[in-house]
C-alpha cells in the first residue's frame, strides 16, 4: 500500500517497482515497506508535489557570493 498523500498513478507505480526491487533484494528485513514509502515520499518532496513550503533547491552549492 502506498504512502498515504500518493494519489498519482505515477507514484503509486513507482512504490510497487521500488517495493519489488527491495525484496528481490532482500534488503531492509522487516521494514521493506517502511523504506519505500520513504524513498517515494523524498521523490514527492523533491519535485514539490507536498504541501509543505513549496520546492526547495538542491543545488548544493550553499550561499553565493557576489564581488564587491
Amino acid at each position: 500500500m502506498p504512502p498515504r498523500g500518493v494519489k498519482s498513478r505515477t507514484r503509486k507505480r513507482q512504490y510497487a517497482k521500488v517495493l519489488k526491487s527491495i525484496k528481490s533484494e532482500r534488503r531492509y528485513k522487516g521494514r521493506q515497506e517502511e523504506v519505500a514509502a520513504r524513498i517515494v515520499n523524498k521523490t514527492r518532496r523533491r519535485k514539490g508535489e507536498t504541501k509543505g513550503r513549496g520546492r526547495r533547491r538542491t543545488g548544493g552549492r550553499g550561499r553565493q557570493r557576489t564581488a564587491a
